[in-house]
C-alpha cells in the first residue's frame, strides 16, 4: 500500500465516485481489501450457514461437527475463491487455475489453524476467569485470520512480481 492508493481512494469520496469501489479491475489495496470485506463476510455466512443445515437437518450429534464443519469450511472456502478471482484479484502470480486454487486454500488452511491456536490459547489462558474467552477468541481469531486471508492472497499470489528497472 502506498501514498497513491490512498489518494486514489480519497478522490473517490471527493468525487463521490463510489461506483470505483463497486466495480472496474483495480489493483489498489484499498479499494481491494473494502471488497474483501464483503467476500470474506459473505462466505463466513456459507460457512456457517452449510456447518449449521448440515449439523441440524442431517448429522446431528456431536460425533458429526468436525464432519460438518470441515464440509462448510470447503463450502466458505469455494465461494471466497470464485468471488475473489472474479471482482477482487484479476491478475494471478500463477498460470494453472488448478494450483492457484490449491495456494489459495493452502493460505485458508494456515487461517484456519491461526484460528484454533488462538481458541486454544484463550481457552488456556482466560477459561478460568471468565465464560465469555470463546467469544473473545472468535472475535480476536476471526480478525486474525481474516487479515491473514486477505494479505497472504494478495501478497503471494496477486501481486505481479515488479520488473527490475535498471
Amino acid at each position: 500500500m502506498n501514498t497513491d492508493q490512498i489518494t486514489e481512494v480519497k478522490q473517490v469520496f471527493k468525487t463521490r465516485q463510489f461506483r470505483k469501489l463497486f466495480s472496474d479491475d483495480t489493483e489498489n489495496t484499498v479499494i481491494q481489501f473494502f471488497r474483501y470485506c464483503f467476500v470474506g463476510g459473505f462466505a463466513t455466512v456459507v460457512d456457517w450457514g452449510v456447518s449449521s443445515l448440515l449439523f441440524y437437518l442431517f448429522f446431528s450429534g456431536a460425533g458429526y461437527a468436525a464432519f460438518c464443519n470441515g464440509i462448510s469450511f470447503v463450502a466458505g472456502l469455494l465461494v471466497n475463491y470464485f468471488l475473489s478471482t472474479f471482482w477482487i484479484f484479476k491478475q494471478s502470480r500463477m498460470k494453472n487455475r488448478f494450483l492457484e486454487f490449491l495456494s489459495f486454500a493452502a493460505i485458508g488452511v494456515v487461517g484456519l489453524l491461526l484460528t484454533i491456536g488462538i481458541t486454544k490459547c484463550f481457552a488456556w489462558a482466560l477459561a478460568d476467569m471468565t465464560s465469555l474467552y470463546q467469544i473473545i477468541s472468535k472475535v480476536v481469531s476471526t480478525a486474525v485470520a481474516f487479515f491473514w486471508n486477505f494479505f497472504a492472497r494478495k501478497y503471494l499470489l496477486y501481486t505481479k512480481k515488479e520488473k527490475n528497472k535498471a
